[in-house]
């Protein structure tokens, strides 16, 4: 009988042994997913104190004149666009406009250009219709209720009269907010926040129907290839294709 009491003494502390195993096991990958968790946020979160180290561009232009610069009535359109999180949908539509709760990533640019004065849209197919050649490669048949919808279009668009900076991130200073950004050639376009991670990145605000549509896109690892960054400078734009918003709804 003492051996048999040894035995179940024995098969209790070994479950006992297995269980504070598990248990430690659980524990210890909840504290490196904490871990993990904190030191994300930390990586990707805004810093003031970092915004605060570079100097904001100003933009000579206030094409609405309503007292604020171009730079900042883009960044205040995209920022409003990011708020309001429309549902993603690139979908056609008859006039062009997606509803209000609704859009793409194209739809966060030509509504941040709406609230500087611009009419993106207007001058797309003005400048189609001008020089159809300069955009033979992403336009095979001009269609006003898409083409200024297309990430393509307004990567040429801005490479014909934006002005052209560089593509790489690490050169912090000259990211700054308002600016225009493509990814792939045309496959994705955001607009430059003026928020910054701690190491100065710059944040995008863009809609790829994620649900952080500001973020510290352009430090993550899986980051599309910069191909294409553009300042705004209305300056650069033939009188016959520059247009003004006035519409309304």
């Amino acid at each position: 009988m003492a051996v048999g009491r040894r035995n179940k003494e024995s098969r209790t502390a070994g479950k006992s042994s297995a269980l504070s195993w598990a248990l430690r096991a659980i524990l210890g990958v909840a504290l490196a997913a904490a871990v993990v968790t904190a030191g994300c946020t930390w990586w990707f979160s805004p810093s003031a104190e970092a915004a605060a180290r570079y100097e904001r561009a100003v933009s000579p232009v206030d094409y609405d004149n309503d007292g604020v610069d171009d730079y900042a009535d883009i960044l205040s359109g995209a920022r409003a666009d990011a708020e309001a999180r429309p549902a993603y949908d690139g979908g056609y539509y008859e006039g062009g406009y997606p509803p209000s709760d609704r859009g793409a990533c194209t739809d966060v640019v030509w509504r941040a250009f709406a609230e500087a004065g611009y009419d993106l849209k207007a001058m797309v197919d003005a400048d189609i219709a001008r020089d159809p050649e300069s955009y033979a490669r992403v336009v095979s048949k001009p269609d006003p209720n898409i083409d200024f919808r297309r990430a393509g279009v307004l990567d040429v668009f801005f490479g014909r009269y934006a002005k052209r900076l560089t593509c790489e991130v690490a050169d912090s200073e000259e990211w700054q907010a308002g600016d225009v950004v493509v990814f792939e050639n045309g496959r994705h376009i955001g607009i430059v926040s003026d928020k910054r991670d701690a190491r100065g990145t710059a944040f995008l605000i863009h809609n790829a129907g994620q649900p952080w549509r500001e973020e510290d896109y352009l430090a993550y690892p899986f980051c599309m290839s910069v191909t294409g960054h553009y300042r705004w400078d209305a300056s650069r734009v033939p009188a016959a294709v520059l247009r003004r918003w006035e519409r309304s709804s």
